[in-house]
């Protein structure tokens, strides 16, 4: 059975899912979104959740598979996400896994294993931290498992909790966890197209484009609606970019305009961070735009690509 994955891949606001249902229509496939903060139910028009009309009649999955009061994971995302991918495969259809989050993306080809979870002793770490300081925790680590201290900056309190819950938790370090599965060969073999623009100004204001238009379709209300349903500014759906700057906002802490000027900074931040991931694949194909996405060049020239490697 052919286990090749197509994936669209890049930056925030470059066309991704647009190209990928073309593409899926095109080749008789099915869409899996890679993005960490579509998977939350009620928070559609701060992630860019596609619209039935945009999905066009091909099939979506991963898309609100989570409560926001939820911490999910990229270990619970590749456990939900890789037997969709081989049901897909299975019923003789292609996978499209479209998304910005590399994360994800990298862990399901992967089909990396991941180090259990039961959260019994997460509440004590914290406590611990508040008691005795993060630095105090950080040296712990450098003795349980000083492999992964070296890969942690000692201000990351959420990575050194976690390399500290999964040592007590399963008596190996986080390290070996990692080494074990990096060696198991990758689970689907990806075929990888990525968007960007040929200028960097064009992103960006098409990223400012982006963040004013949610706020003019209700960001706004959608954050302060999500707070009425008891979900906590601490959440991580709530530390979502766009959802947190609002949140702010909703609390007092400074205006709607001062908060939308803040989600655009941030947001062209990320872009740049996920540009830099998605660079690292060098046998990644890549449609870059001039000011504006042209979907019927990007798909003509990607239909091509596929077809080159017998997609």
């Amino acid at each position: 059975m052919d286990h090749r994955v197509v994936v669209i891949c890049g930056p925030t606001a470059s066309g991704k899912t647009a190209l990928g249902v073309a593409l899926a229509k095109t080749f008789g496939g099915e869409v899996v979104s890679a993005d960490s903060m579509q998977v939350y139910r009620g928070m559609d028009i701060g992630t860019a959740k596609p619209t039935a009309e945009e999905m066009d009649g091909v099939p979506h999955h991963m898309l609100d598979v989570a409560d926001p009061t939820e911490d999910f994971s990229v270990a619970r995302y590749v456990d939900m996400a890789a037997p969709i991918v081989e049901d897909i495969l299975r019923r003789g259809k292609r996978p499209f896994l479209v998304g910005g989050t590399g994360l994800y993306i990298d862990n399901l080809l992967a089909g990396r294993s991941f180090p259990p979870f039961s959260g019994k002793i997460r509440q004590e770490l914290t406590a611990r931290v508040e008691a005795e300081g993060l630095d105090k925790l950080y040296a712990e680590l450098g003795r349980v498992d000083p492999a992964r201290q070296g890969e942690i900056s000692p201000n990351d309190e959420k990575r050194i909790l976690r390399a500290l819950e999964v040592f007590y938790e399963t008596d190996k370090p986080m390290s070996e966890w990692n080494a074990e599965s990096k060696a198991q060969p990758p689970r689907f073999e990806a075929v990888r197209i990525g968007l960007n623009f040929q200028e960097r100004a064009a992103l960006w204001a098409r990223i400012d484009k982006r963040v004013d238009e949610m706020m003019a379709r209700g960001l706004m209300e959608e954050a302060a609606g999500l707070l009425r349903r008891g979900v906590p500014p601490t959440a991580t759906a709530m530390q979502a970019i766009g959802y947190k700057e609002l949140t702010a906002a909703l609390l007092g802490h400074e205006s709607p305009e001062a908060a939308a000027s803040t989600v655009k900074l941030r947001t062209r931040q990320y872009a740049k961070r996920q540009l830099s991931w998605f660079r690292r694949e060098e046998d990644t194909f890549w449609v870059r735009w001039e000011n504006e996405p042209n979907f019927s060049s990007g798909l003509l020239n990607s239909t091509a690509f596929l077809k080159e490697w017998g997609i």
